[in-house]
């Protein structure tokens, strides 16, 4: 609804437009033809949103494309999103990549679709396979495309060595009833195992006794979870109408809450637990 033809516009206008400013409509759409200035104009684009469009493709984020860690050695990514429009009310997204010190091969791949426009009624899956640095994160969600600290030439600081292979799968429905007021809910199944060496998530499932005196061990954590999520952003603006929207750059508030509950023993989940995540934010204007 938002995007008419020049046609409409001269139908509907209720002032006609002045000489400068039909202008500006032809100087603008004379740019669109320029080399240099479409040049131009996608280098900022790339560098501003990290993809690079092929059609109705986008690949990247490019800054990922190149990685190191003291587990993967040397870290290739590629990866891509559906893209046909920054309304678009259904979204796919995937990456996999190669450790070329481990030799093993990593994916991800998620999806999300809008199916009610009027609330934003948001259905969402996926699943990920991958190396993560555990704990980076204040508030670590489910979100399967998530930014991992692990593997990456321009975030990582001293030895990063102590990583985790987790597998996670996760489904989720989010609703913004009110204005930049979000309720999430959804249901996760990970998997957690170190990745190396130097790193152990080792416990106790049976202490030593005098009939086991070694006790038992294991090596691996299962985690079925299962989790509510409400956001508050006052006075943030956004950008689009499609099932993923653009931040406007403006200082806003941000209240985020989550509570996550384990079920031990369902899918052989080894602990039950609740956890409970807060975050507020508040810039101050100098």
């Amino acid at each position: 609804m938002y995007n008419k033809s020049d046609d409409y516009w001269k139908t509907n206008r209720f002032e006609e437009l002045s000489k400068d400013e039909l202008g500006v409509y032809k100087m603008l759409d004379t740019l669109q033809t320029v080399k240099k200035f479409k040049q131009i104009y996608n280098l900022v684009s790339i560098l501003g949103s990290g993809y690079i469009q092929f059609g109705h493709f986008d690949y990247g984020p490019i800054f990922s494309t190149f990685g190191f860690n003291e587990v993967e050695g040397i870290r290739m990514r590629v990866g891509g999103r559906t893209y046909f429009g920054p309304n678009d009310t259904w979204r796919l997204q995937g990456f996999t990549a190669y450790g070329f010190d481990d030799n093993k091969f990593k994916y991800g791949i998620s999806g999300k679709w809008m199916v009610n426009k009027r609330n934003r009624i948001i259905l969402s899956a996926g699943n990920r396979r991958d190396i993560e640095q555990i704990g980076a994160s204040l508030t670590t969600t489910n979100d399967v495309l998530g930014r991992s600290f692990a593997s990456s030439a321009l975030f990582t600081t001293g030895s990063n060595g102590k990583l985790t292979n987790i597998n996670l799968s996760s489904a989720a429905v989010e609703i913004e009833p009110v204005k930049n007021l979000t309720f999430l809910t959804g249901i996760s199944y990970r998997t957690l195992e170190s990745a190396s060496p130097t790193f152990s998530l080792d416990y106790y499932t049976a202490l030593p006794s005098d009939t086991n005196p070694q006790g038992s061990v294991k090596s691996d954590v299962k985690q079925s979870e299962a989790n509510i999520q409400i956001e508050y952003t006052p006075n943030r603006k956004t950008i689009g109408f499609g099932v993923e929207r653009n931040v406007v750059d403006s200082p806003y508030s941000r209240l985020f809450v989550n509570y996550s509950h384990g079920f031990k023993g369902v899918l052989n989940s080894d602990f039950q637990y609740e956890k409970l995540q807060l975050y507020y934010k508040q810039p101050i204007i100098i």
